[in-house]
């Protein structure tokens, strides 16, 4: 599939490497060997200088205002440059080409449009890739999936759990002109793609970002191999630490992701910390792409479930039950505390018995939980990020 920037998505290692050098010492004054010996920077410290107490440049050369979901905690306020909205722009325009997009490609963007990165994100880049964009944004789903149909679009760009909930509302898929499907915003596992791909009939590909960072095109796979995302290391220089110690990490280790902006003018962030577990490989792509390729989202620090003792990632529990076939990728955890223990429940769409659930739960996990097998559509939709866990606990 063609590369929308060649010249840099698939640059000699040696020239990237010089490249991040010099944006580095230009951006922050560190050098690339001392970079590990920098502080980190962290999410709470943005809450703080609510809301632009971090920008770089006047408030006047600054042309947008996005903001972070807010979905556990404050939201975070980011704002962009012109320079800054244009190499944004080419990061989603990259991921778009890597899913298989191109010119005159009908692109559906069902991400949220408004303060939320994802819809104008993914917009600009379709535009920039030359792409024909129908900003559907979200919610109304009946009306999504008509338009899917009268507008004939290729791609869907949506949240993997909207993708699902677009899908219980068409009722002949082989009317659709779909072939890919750009999905990210939330963690999802090889089950949901799996389960979006057999509803829709598209080939699944995903892409990572965040706010603080930039947005949407952080990251994304390449539908060739669909073997990790592509980092937009010209953009971003990214590391693996020790959640605990801070200390990095080889590649090929499970840790927290680490993002340093290497030409971001409004809010440059240096070792950014995204609480998001992942690992980096180096290995070459059969894309052909030099970039470091990063393993999808296992999970994020302030994500896991201890349960009994159990310490348990929502994404572990969606693995074990999108493997058993009678269940529907619809499901929601609730965690309580009804005396002095905590107690889980599985609610989760179905045609089964509870009880060969439960053991499939606790002989994979190790876990112990109360099964409840709900009849199609008792778990809510999301048109965003899905709701999966409900923590009664500090009720």
């Amino acid at each position: 599939m063609p590369i929308f920037q060649p010249e840099l998505e698939t640059m000699p290692k040696p020239e990237l490497e010089r490249l991040q050098r010099e944006r580095l010492r230009e951006r922050f004054g560190v050098e690339l060997e001392a970079l590990s010996e920098q502080p980190f920077r962290v999410k709470s410290e943005l809450r703080d200088a609510y809301p632009f107490g971090l920008l770089r440049v006047p408030l006047e050369e600054c042309v947008r205002i996005h903001a972070s979901s807010g979905t556990r905690g404050k939201a975070t306020i980011v704002a962009y440059t012109r320079a800054d909205l244009a190499a944004w722009a080419d990061c989603c325009a990259r991921a778009l080409a890597a899913a298989g997009a191109g010119p005159g490609t009908v692109v559906h963007n069902a991400y949220g449009y408004g303060l939320f990165t994802g819809g104008l994100g993914v917009h600009y880049g379709a535009e920039r890739l030359g792409c024909t964009v129908v900003p559907a944004s979200g919610g109304n789903t009946p009306r999504q999936a008509q338009l899917l149909e009268d507008l004939g679009a290729e791609f869907l760009c949506c949240t993997p759990s909207y993708a699902l909930a677009i899908a219980d509302h068409i009722s002949e898929p082989a009317r659709l002109s779909l072939r890919a499907g750009l999905f990210g915003a939330e963690p999802w596992t090889e089950g949901l793609r799996e389960a979006i791909e057999r509803a829709l009939g598209l080939t699944a590909v995903d892409v990572y970002g965040l706010s603080e960072v930039m947005g949407p095109g952080v990251s994304a796979e390449c539908a060739e191999a669909r073997d990790g995302a592509h980092v937009n290391e010209d953009h971003f220089l990214v590391e693996v630490v020790d959640p605990t110690s801070g200390d990095p990490l080889p590649d090929g280790t499970v840790g927290e992701l680490v993002f340093s902006t290497l030409t971001k003018e409004a809010l440059p962030l240096l070792r950014y910390r995204t609480g998001d577990l992942a690992s980096l490989t180096r290995e070459p792509c059969a894309c052909g792409r030099t970039f470091a390729r990063m393993s999808r989202i296992l999970g994020r620090t302030d994500d896991m479930l201890i349960i009994r003792g159990v310490n348990v990632f929502p994404s572990e529990i969606e693995r074990v039950l999108l493997a058993i076939p009678e269940l529907a990728p619809h499901y929601q955890l609730v965690v309580e505390r009804p005396g002095h223990l905590d107690e889980l429940a599985v609610q989760v769409e179905g045609t089964v018995e509870p009880a060969p659930v439960r053991e499939q739960l606790e002989s994979a996990l190790g876990l112990t939980a109360r099964v409840e097998i709900v009849p199609r559509g008792s778990i809510p939709r999301s048109e965003g990020k899905a709701l999966r866990v409900i923590d009664r606990r500090t009720a």
